[in-house]
């Protein structure tokens, strides 16, 4: 097993930087035996983009490479790739604890100027085990444009040994000077096939089971292990795709919308109460407040901020639940789209495939346009900040 194994479906980027991490492992081993050593003209470069849609491997990739570089395997001195994934280097990169990797990941809607100052003091340190000081910034699209300002100057004239790695939907979703200065690599969403073997094989997922989750969520890795192994989530599923037969008049599109918004911010709040109180009772450990007792005086503050970050971060969790929501509904009527043209394309709805031929023999292709539009455009009225019972409310009347 290496680290490139649960890289599902992106052969051609696993290639890449496996010939990246070659390059790098040289270079190291030049400089550590006193020799001149250069990047230049290698496969390896100190700042790089990863791009691909939701579920595509982004990070997984990004985690990856940051091991490769850290691997100490000895078979690397007789011409093996590094990235074996048993040695200290790759372990410890692979599951957060390697003194050399910093890893962000956000929770919240915006990566701000003081998180990413922080992570520019990090980068400029030099690494604690002689390798490299690898920066992995799996949301670099949520920073804000003052933080990108501020990683700009990072990445435009990196430490000798620091090597950035940033994560994002597209190109777009990046500050073009930023974007200019790294090796962009984009991912593609893995086949069907791809995803339901690495839930059997990885996960102890039926065959039919993994199947099943792979081809509902279209390629999405760890939606697709969720949906096979929490029945609440498939529920929740099933009975987003069930709302196109709900909406048949205005009290029914009114009811429809309520519920979609109660179901997610259920699943925000299942997410959250469990990390929320962990990260209280530590907090309050940290402070030195005894159990059952008042916090110390002059912390209060401390705790109210813990507060407010927990608030915005429930916020996003709800969003990004709609959202799923919404996606699935968007394959919903695009399966719809696909039986009225006549097409073999394969249901992504599986179970609820009587509803799309119901709603597909009730309606017409253009009618089935507009209501993916309208879909979509519940999507962007959510970015825009738009209370989202009043956004989920003018959809459903939308599809009525």
């Amino acid at each position: 097993m290496t680290v490139w194994d649960d890289l599902v479906g992106q052969d051609r980027v696993a290639a890449q930087l496996a010939a990246a991490a070659r390059g790098a492992d040289a270079y190291v081993t030049a400089a550590g035996r006193g020799e001149e050593a250069a990047l230049a003209g290698s496969a390896m470069t100190h700042a790089w983009l990863f791009t691909g849609p939701p579920g595509s491997g982004r990070s997984t990739a990004a985690r990856a490479f940051a091991a490769a570089l850290q691997c100490v395997s000895p078979d690397r001195a007789l011409g093996g790739a590094p990235g074996c994934g048993f040695c200290d280097g790759c372990h410890t990169s692979l599951i957060g604890t390697h003194a050399d990797v910093e890893v962000l990941r956000t929770d919240l809607l915006t990566i701000g100027v003081k998180e990413t100052r922080e992570l520019v003091r990090r980068a400029q340190l030099a690494p604690a085990g002689g390798r490299w000081q690898v920066i992995v910034l799996e949301d670099a699209d949520r920073l804000t444009e003052g933080a990108g300002n501020v990683l700009l100057k990072a990445v435009e004239e990196p430490a000798p040994r620091t090597v950035w790695l940033l994560c994002a939907p597209s190109t777009e979703d990046v500050l073009p000077t930023i974007r200019s200065r790294c090796r962009h690599l984009a991912l593609r969403t893995p086949p069907v096939a791809a995803v339901a073997d690495v839930l059997v094989r990885r996960d102890g997922i039926e065959p039919d089971v993994a199947l099943a989750a792979a081809q509902a969520t279209q390629g999405h890795v760890g939606r697709a292990r969720r949906l096979a192994t929490d029945e609440r989530a498939r529920a929740r599923r099933l009975a987003v795709l069930r709302l196109p037969e709900r909406v048949g008049d205005v009290g029914g599109c009114l009811r429809a919308a309520q519920e979609l918004v109660d179901a997610a911010a259920e699943d925000a709040r299942q997410l959250a109460a469990e990390l929320d109180e962990k990260e209280a009772e530590e907090l309050r450990a940290a402070l030195g407040a005894a159990e059952g007792k008042r916090l110390p005086r002059g912390t209060a503050g401390a705790m109210k901020d813990l507060e407010e970050r927990q608030k915005r971060r429930a916020t996003r969790t709800q969003r990004d639940a709609l959202d799923l929501a919404l996606t699935d509904l968007t394959a919903f009527y695009r399966d719809v789209l696909a039986r009225q043209f006549g097409t073999g394309v394969a249901l992504a709805g599986g179970e609820t495939a009587a509803a799309v031929e119901r709603v597909a023999a009730s309606s017409r292709p253009e009618r089935t346009l507009r209501r993916m539009e309208a879909v979509l455009e519940c999507r962007r009225a959510l970015d825009r900040n738009v209370a989202p019972l009043l956004a989920v409310e003018a959809m459903t009347m939308a599809l009525r």
